[in-house]
């Protein structure tokens, strides 16, 4: 079996072995979980490693037909765009799965949906057809319903209801986009690379309606103002571990999409959508970064910091540059790995004080110090302090939008000064100041806490020092699409 089917078939697997157990033998249902997930993350840093970082080809494709009378097939590949994003959602289900060892409720079902949900993630990240897509795309849906409706919060339910509505009601819209697609193609055709390639013949007015039909889907996926509204609610109520895959992965699904799909297929509509496209990115940025300022909830702050976060990818890829893109693409990884890591941290102090109030604490870290350490590497690295992950991307996005659009620019510079603000008020609030007894009872970080978030905190640091690591990966792809849109 090739490489890419592997990864996508591993967790998949391991969902139907967990099927097969019986549900009283939770160990050995957690272990067979966490040894799908490894093995997935062992096949995934093996592609990156041998992933030819000179070309921007299409890798380890593999093509066979699976619905021929409509040309469908199943079309798998990789390049710079998408091969670190897809080490990274190996990485972060297996952390998150680590980490919610702690899960007693329905071990089994818990597992099941997790490693069916780290299966559809995959696909889409390596489908080149647009039904294979879509088919992927969707299969994120349940699962993700599940894990927010049953392991959820006191308004699980109704989160889980508001995440499902929203991103069927933009699945819809993108599925009338496919179709669109599909007849404007002769002969019709599901092919991503043959879409951009013919797609760019289409008439503009055609594009416009067909760029917005996808923008939907993809928007609500970022997600984009006003689609936002999903998200907080979604987090907050979502379990620790869910909301890792939430923020880190799913949330890149959107701006992937228009990336990979909308961009390179809809060139002219692209351009003539613009505007719309770079004001969107700044009130993404502003605005959740005011959002994030207000919240007394730790998980809601950085829920909104994610809002403002995905601004600056939105800013990078509305500055049609190479380094515009690679900045868009370095900090969809960069802010997976981060705020992955935020929301394991805040799972930590809440399973211990059940409580996320951020008045509520103060002077934990004389108590706390290895808690403490890490939080506030990841929140410098979050706020985009240089000499960790979270600057390269930031830098790359205002630089790139900067020659474009440098007022737009200079207006988004606002929400790096408000993040740093509500960071550091955070950080004085809740680990700074006198102690309160309150908590004295509570213990610092254990073995398998920290076995899920050092790997961020490490991986934080490396990016931070060394770019290069992802940078080199993605920049051959970057370059070639941007040859792709003309400018």
């Amino acid at each position: 079996m090739s490489l890419l089917s592997s990864i996508i078939l591993a967790p998949l697997a391991g969902a139907l072995v967990i099927l097969a157990i019986p549900k009283n033998k939770e160990k050995l249902i957690q272990g067979v979980g966490l040894a799908f997930a490894s093995l997935c993350l062992v096949l995934s840093t093996y592609l990156y490693l041998v992933f030819d970082k000179t070309t921007a080809a299409m890798q380890f494709v593999e093509r066979m037909p699976w619905i021929p009378s409509f040309n469908v097939n199943y079309f798998v590949g990789v390049d710079g765009l998408s091969v670190a994003i897809v080490t990274l959602t190996a990485l972060l289900t297996l952390v998150s799965l680590i980490y919610s060892l702690n899960v007693t409720l329905r071990i089994k079902e818990f597992f099941f949906w997790f490693l069916l949900l780290e299966a559809g993630m995959l696909g889409v990240f390596v489908a080149l057809d647009f039904f294979l897509f879509y088919v992927f795309w969707e299969l994120t849906l349940v699962p993700m319903y599940f894990l927010i409706g049953v392991w959820g919060g006191p308004k699980k339910e109704y989160a889980a209801i508001k995440f499902f509505v929203y991103t069927l009601f933009g699945s819809l819209f993108m599925l009338l986009g496919v179709l669109a697609l599909y007849f404007s193609t002769t002969p019709h055709t599901l092919d991503m690379l043959e879409l951009a390639r013919q797609g760019s013949l289409l008439p503009l007015n055609k594009q416009i309606w067909i760029f917005l039909a996808l923008y939907l889907g993809f928007a609500i996926k970022v997600p984009a103002f006003p689609f936002h509204t999903w998200l907080p609610l979604a987090h907050v109520e979502a379990p620790t571990g869910v909301s890792v895959i939430l923020a880190g992965i799913l949330l890149k699904m959107g701006t992937y999409g228009i990336m990979r799909v909308s961009f390179p297929v809809l060139p002219a509509a692209t351009k003539w959508f613009l505007p719309f496209l770079i004001t969107i990115a700044v009130i993404n940025i502003v605005y959740g970064a005011f959002c994030a300022m207000a919240q007394k909830d730790l998980k809601k702050m950085v829920a909104y910091s994610s809002i403002n976060h995905m601004g600056y990818c939105m800013l990078g890829m509305a500055a049609m540059s190479t380094i515009g893109y690679n900045g868009a693409v370095m900090q969809m990884i960069t802010h997976g790995v981060i705020t992955g890591s935020l929301f394991l941290l805040v799972g930590v102090i809440y399973d211990r004080a059940h409580t996320r109030d951020i008045d509520a604490f103060g002077g934990l870290a004389a108590r706390f110090p290895v808690y403490a350490g890490i939080m506030i590497i990841q929140v410098m690295a979050s706020l985009g302090l240089p000499g960790l992950a979270g600057f390269v991307g930031e830098f790359l996005c205002f630089l790139g939008a900067f020659q474009w659009w440098p007022y737009y620019a200079a207006i988004g510079a606002i929400g790096i000064l408000v993040t740093a603000a509500f960071f550091l008020r955070m950080i004085e609030k809740v680990f700074l100041g006198p102690f309160n007894e309150k908590w004295a009872g509570l213990k610092d970080m254990t073995a398998r806490e920290l076995i899920a978030i050092v790997p961020l905190a490490a991986l934080t640091i490396v990016i931070g020092v060394w770019p290069r690591v992802c940078l080199d990966v993605i920049n051959p792809t970057i370059t070639y699409l941007v040859g792709v849109m003309g400018k």
